[in-house]
């Protein structure tokens, strides 16, 4: 597995309207880019802190593994992303060492990025995705 850096973090939270200020306050800079991915029910909100970025994630339906994760465990944090050149690659290798894929194909994500998860089970419990503009 090859890593560029931590693309960013990802933490789920109930209603952005509430969030993205607490986050502009806390990070003291502004919110970039507010966006729906209507094929992953949710919402985003995305602040850039030096190379990596933080990612706020709001459920746009009651079905969404946001949702879910936000009634299972409640707000905070849902993911680590990793920048990675070949995520298709990238996940044959995981693959082959034993790592259990949520994706074993690479699918939409937010800001034009190809995205594809690691099962938290697989990762001491942290769901890990990896995410490649190219």
């Amino acid at each position: 597995m090859s890593v560029n850096k931590i693309e960013h973090i990802g933490i789920a939270v109930k209603d952005l309207s509430v969030s993205i200020p607490l986050f502009e306050k806390l990070l003291g800079v502004k919110c970039y880019l507010v966006e729906e991915v209507a094929e992953q029910k949710v919402k985003t909100a995305f602040f850039k802190v030096g190379e990596t970025k933080i990612e706020l994630l709001e459920a746009t339906a009651d079905d969404s593994p946001v949702a879910k994760f936000i009634a299972k465990r409640g707000e905070g944090l849902h993911h680590i992303a990793l920048d990675v050149d070949n995520i298709e690659e990238n996940l044959s290798t995981l693959h082959k060492e034993g790592f259990q894929l949520i994706d074993e194909k690479p699918r939409k994500g937010a800001e034009n990025f190809s995205i594809a998860f690691v099962h938290p089970k697989s990762v001491n419990g942290t769901l890990v995705e990896l995410c490649s503009s190219k």
